[in-house]
C-alpha cells in the first residue's frame, strides 16, 4: 500500500479506508461513523456502516465476508467485513475518488482469487 492512501490497481485510483477516514476527519470534525453486525452466521458476516453529520446520513455501506475464506477471514472476518463497509460508506458519503471500492477491498479480492485459484 501507498503511503499517500491513494494505490493504483489495474490502471484505476483507489483510496484506502484509512485515508477515506481521515478526509471525513478533516472536512467533518464532528461526524460519526457506526456500525452495526447485520447478520452472523458459521460462514459469513455481514455488517453496516453509516456516516452521519450533524444526524444526518451522508452514507451507508454493506460489506459480506465468507468465515475462512482466505487467510485473513480465518481470523478476522467480522473485522474485515466492518473495515469494507465503513469504506463503503465512506464513498458514498463522497469521499471515495472516482471508485466506489477501497483499495483494501480490491487488494483483498485480488487475494481470494489468487488463493481460489491456487
Amino acid at each position: 500500500m501507498s503511503d499517500t492512501g491513494i494505490v493504483n490497481i489495474h490502471g484505476k485510483e483507489y483510496r484506502t479506508v484509512g485515508l477515506r477516514v481521515n478526509m471525513l476527519r478533516e472536512e467533518h470534525p464532528l461526524a460519526s461513523i457506526k456500525t452495526k453486525l447485520v447478520s452472523e452466521s458459521d460462514d459469513r458476516v455481514i455488517v453496516k456502516a453509516t456516516v452521519e453529520v450533524d444526524g444526518v446520513v451522508l452514507g451507508t455501506g454493506y460489506a459480506e465476508e465468507v468465515r475462512g475464506s482466505t487467510n485473513i477471514n480465518k481470523t478476522s472476518s467480522l473485522e474485515n467485513a466492518e473495515t469494507s463497509a465503513v469504506g463503503r460508506a465512506l464513498s458514498f458519503a463522497g469521499l471515495g475518488g472516482s471508485e466506489i471500492s477501497s483499495a483494501d477491498e480490491v487488494a483483498n479480492a485480488i487475494s481470494q482469487q489468487k488463493e481460489m485459484e491456487a
